[in-house]
């Protein structure tokens, strides 16, 4: 629900003249004073929205400050829907409508013929109510059933049936484009739509207007419309025909997160989490995932979503959830054991080449491993881990889904005491330093010794019972 309309806000129109706000914004020229005050303060008029700080904001800044309407291309999971809905912070959080309007139109400003008559009718005593920001904006998943009268309108047969005329304008029903006036319209997938409903869109981008089944009506509508569409959807599933994609104004591209840090400050942003993820498995996701985008196993056409990363850091949350529960752990940590669930969980979620089937999660198992070692070692670098290695050929450690983690540290300990301070020093690399959690800890020698037989400096044994012996 929309928050209570402040109580000093004008009822009338009288009172809105009073106080100076009767003359209406374009919703452009609204979005444009807003984002260039954000800009002017140093506030971020775009929170939430990771990654595109120098490359796709600074495009939509300069197409909305222009007044241009806007489809956003790439591909999916990228944050197009995101970014989209994050339009509605830079409308006024609440405008004057006449109350009881089907539109939304403006006190001073209607444009249907029942706000006019009840306008000339009422003068200043016009009622006038509120509308929040978060109202104003409307948002269409672009389907291939989808009809004209959603978008635009069509007759109303019971109000046809309660008397009216065939040809009264009062007998339409307006669809969600009219009904956004003042405000901003998103379609999501905009090839989806078939080609026939696309035209529908014409006039409303260029001559701003409506006409619906051939009434005269032509209503002035001030609506911003937005779009996002998938580089493939233009040859594949469908297109925007030409004419519409001539009417937008920018046309900006989208990417994945460019730097590993957005990759991770994503996933951080976006996940779930039902157990503490250490930042070194965060990292350990995020390179996975970008290196699935690199690999030419995968249909990057397709690509890779940042949805992917996100519910790779919820599955391995919730494997240390469930070795919790089985152990008995009071507080559930996730270790790089519990990353040997995400190829498996998550395996569905990807497109692979042609030709690679029945190799998928030797792929994945592969790819998973190198983001492992390329984690450990970036954290890891220039500490020497063969006193460890030594320590533990002597003393092996077991650990696993159904080793609770104060046994893997009390095996780390033996082997701590003959390995010297490596085991401490691994500790504060990777933020596991002075905690009585035996979990951070555990998850910190787990990937010291994981990179330990990633190097082949230690061997790594899979028992029946779920467990892993590292010697």
């Amino acid at each position: 629900m929309p928050p209570t309309v402040p109580p000093h806000l004008p009822r009338t129109l009288g009172a809105l003249r009073a106080c100076g706000h009767a003359t209406a914004r374009p919703v452009k020229t609204e979005i444009r004073d807003n984002l260039l005050a954000a800009l002017r303060s140093g506030r971020d008029p775009w929170p939430g929205i990771v990654g595109f700080e120098s490359t796709v904001l600074p495009q939509l800044e300069r197409a909305l400050i222009a007044g241009h309407d806007v489809v956003l291309l790439g591909e999916r999971g990228q944050g197009k829907t995101r970014l989209l809905r994050s339009l509605v912070g830079l409308l006024d959080e609440w405008t004057p409508v006449i109350e009881g309007s089907e539109l939304g139109e403006h006190p001073d400003e209607p444009i249907t013929p029942v706000s006019r008559r009840r306008a000339a009718e009422l003068g200043d005593d016009l009622p006038v109510a509120w509308r929040h920001r978060d109202e104003r904006y409307t948002e269409k998943l672009a389907t291939p059933d989808t009809a004209v009268a959603d978008l635009i309108g069509d007759v109303d047969p019971v109000k046809v049936a309660e008397g009216r005329s065939l040809g009264d304008p009062e007998t339409i029903h307006y669809g969600l484009v009219p009904r956004a006036h003042r405000g901003i319209v998103a379609i999501n997938e905009l090839p989806d739509l078939a080609e026939r409903i696309q035209v529908s869109l014409l006039n409303v981008m260029e001559e701003r207007d409506i006409q619906v089944r051939g009434y005269t009506l032509r209503l002035p509508l001030d609506v911003l419309l937005v779009a996002s569409a998938n580089p493939e959807d233009y040859t594949n599933r469908g297109r925007i025909i030409t004419p519409l994609k001539d009417r937008f104004g920018a046309e900006i591209r989208t990417h994945y997160p460019l730097e590993l840090a957005d990759e991770m400050a994503l996933v951080r942003q976006e996940a779930a989490l039902c157990a503490d993820v250490p930042a070194h498995l965060v990292e350990v996701v995020a390179r996975f995932t970008r290196s699935l985008r690199e690999s030419s196993a995968i249909d990057q056409g397709s690509g890779v979503s940042a949805r992917f990363a996100v519910a790779a850091a919820e599955t391995v949350a919730a494997a240390a959830l469930r070795r919790a529960a089985i152990t008995g752990e009071p507080r559930p940590t996730a270790r790089p054991i519990d990353l040997e669930s995400v190829p498996d969980v998550l395996r569905g979620k990807l497109e692979f080449a042609s030709g690679e089937e029945g190799r998928e999660s030797e792929h994945l198992a592969h790819l998973l491993r190198r983001a492992t070692a390329d984690t450990a070692r970036a954290r890891l670098r220039g500490l020497d881990l063969a006193p460890l290695a030594e320590a533990v050929a002597a003393a092996p450690v077991r650990t696993g889904e159904r080793v609770p983690a104060a046994e893997v540290v009390a095996a780390l300990g033996r082997a701590g005491r003959r390995a010297g301070g490596v085991l401490t020093e691994v500790a504060k690399r990777l933020d596991a330093a002075g905690t009585e959690d035996p979990g951070p800890m555990a998850s910190a020698g787990e990937l010291a010794l994981e990179l330990l037989f990633l190097t082949r400096r230690l061997a790594k044994e899979a028992s029946d019972d779920d467990t892993v012996r590292y010697s």
